[in-house]
């Protein structure tokens, strides 16, 4: 999901960095500073898996773990998200520097919906309740994701209409294996460390 340089319109990319900024500063107030080791680890985390791209055509894919950001760190995963994509565009030019701030606000924004979901897993009751909101969770991270992206990609040109039918097809696998990757994380973590998750 990351957009190089000179693929979108320069209103798309510079409203990018306006929207990051104003989420970036919401969500640093909703943070404690003990999260920050929490934060690191789970930056590390996103920064190796998203890292490594399958190619596919005009576009590739890669595993992202925004949902299982989401679920673990609340407010702390646009932090997250945004720290591990400026990195990879510093060190590996993945992304773009124009388009840092898009990029962070299309993973981001899908980190916080994953996170707005599984907050609902306290109020229903059901079997395997923690797998099926990690799950879904994991998968609602990728979805929102997906939306966004698509949105930048035809507000900059129609042009882009294929790339992003292409993206839709080509995620839907990572969508099922990154919910069951967020689904036996949140399983295994509320047996061995369920504060984690609160």
């Amino acid at each position: 999901m990351h957009v190089a340089d000179g693929v979108l319109a320069t209103q798309v990319w510079v409203g990018g960095y306006v929207a990051t900024g104003a989420i970036t500063a919401f969500c640093l107030r909703r943070i404690a500073p003990e999260q920050i080791p929490k934060i690191s680890i789970m930056t590390a985390a996103f920064f190796v898996a998203s890292l490594i791209h399958v190619p596919l055509g005009p576009t590739s894919v890669h595993l992202i773990l925004n949902g299982l950001c989401g679920i673990i760190l609340g407010w702390g995963a646009y932090i997250s998200i945004l720290v591990g994509l400026t990195l990879q565009a510093l060190l590996f030019q993945h992304g773009g520097l124009t388009t840092i701030g898009v990029n962070a606000f299309n993973m981001g924004v899908g980190a916080l919906a994953a996170f707005g979901f599984f907050k609902l897993r306290g109020k229903i009751s059901i079997r395997h309740r923690d797998f099926l909101f990690g799950f879904l969770a994991g998968v609602i991270g990728v979805v929102v994701g997906l939306i966004s992206l698509s949105i930048c990609l035809l507000t900059s040109g129609e042009e882009f209409l294929g790339v992003v039918k292409l993206a839709l097809v080509a995620h839907l696998p990572i969508m099922a294996i990154e919910g069951l990757v967020a689904g036996f994380a949140t399983i295994f973590l509320m047996k061995v460390k369920p504060e984690v998750l609160r």
